[in-house]
């Protein structure tokens, strides 16, 4: 049986989503061999508009870059929450940065989770630039899509020279943060 997994990563400019998309889609097709895309849209600003990447990962051809039908949707402002929350597919995950989403609305048919990203980069590492790092983390631990170690390789590969420890650590915590979210 086939499947394909749709992502949806939204926020504002300068939060790394795109960087985190890229990551994801490199595990995927180069570490993991499987099939990826990975599409990238935001504001005319550079930093604060809105941002969005999408990756698709399968294990067939893709035969159109664009997610659809979202299985999971990272939100990191109140904008992305609101404007792709209801997009998400019935049996879907959403998680969203707490300290940027002050309004969450309920999803039906949506596991929803609130996570402390921005917080836990700057407490943990006086660093809000890695809040995309423990969110990657988060992702990876609730979606169960690829494996960490590949993830970890890839992130390796796409960060810049001399940043991959931190980012690490900062993959490591939120992935730790997401056993916390499910309860385990």
């Amino acid at each position: 049986m086939s499947f394909r997994y749709e992502i949806r990563l939204s926020g504002a400019g300068g939060q790394g989503l795109i960087l985190i998309g890229k990551i994801l889609a490199e595990a995927a097709a180069i570490f993991a061999d499987l099939n990826a895309t990975q599409s990238q849209s935001y504001g005319p600003e550079s930093r604060g508009g809105a941002s969005r990447s999408e990756v698709i990962i399968s294990d067939e051809d893709i035969d159109y870059p664009k997610a659809g039908n979202v299985d999971f949707l990272l939100a990191m402002t109140q904008e992305a929450f609101d404007k792709y929350g209801e997009m998400t597919k019935n049996g879907g995950i959403v998680v969203y940065d707490m300290e940027m989403v002050h309004t969450p609305r309920q999803l039906e048919g949506v596991r929803v989770f609130p996570a402390q990203i921005t917080e836990l980069a700057i407490k943990e590492f006086s660093k809000p630039i890695v809040a995309n790092m423990v969110a990657l983390g988060i992702v990876i631990n609730l979606s169960n899509i690829l494996g960490i170690e590949t993830v970890k390789e890839a992130i390796k590969s796409r960060v810049p020279k001399g940043t991959e420890e931190i980012n690490l650590k900062a993959f490591d915590l939120g992935y730790e943060k997401g056993k916390e979210l499910q309860g385990l």
